[in-house]
């Protein structure tokens, strides 16, 4: 035998296992695709995502605790600015209580 025709058939071969390959890879997406539904697969998807948005968040958390806390601390003296405020003495201004009547 030549060497082509060794080769040819060699070449022949690797393309009918690839073939299989690819045919079975469709067969499991079929098969996949008829268990769940879209609705299903979907959130699955949503779920997982939400799943690693968690863990990525959790992480951040981990490393920057301190910049976590200030954060926690302004939002908390933010709701509390008018108590805060009036404790000091000062009064809010009677002009928001005038534009909100208006």
């Amino acid at each position: 035998m030549s060497t082509r025709r060794a080769r040819m058939i060699e070449d022949r071969h690797l393309r009918d296992s690839a073939r299989a390959l690819v045919e079975a890879d469709i067969e499991h997406l079929k098969a996949d695709f008829t268990h769940k539904t879209i609705a299903e697969r979907a959130m699955d998807r949503v779920m997982d995502g939400a799943s690693d948005l968690y863990d990525e968040a959790m992480d951040m958390a981990e490393d920057n605790k301190g910049a976590l806390a200030a954060l926690l601390a302004a939002v908390v003296v933010w709701f509390a600015r008018n108590p805060i405020f009036e404790l000091l003495g000062f009064t809010p201004e009677e002009q928001d209580e005038d534009d909100l009547a208006e």
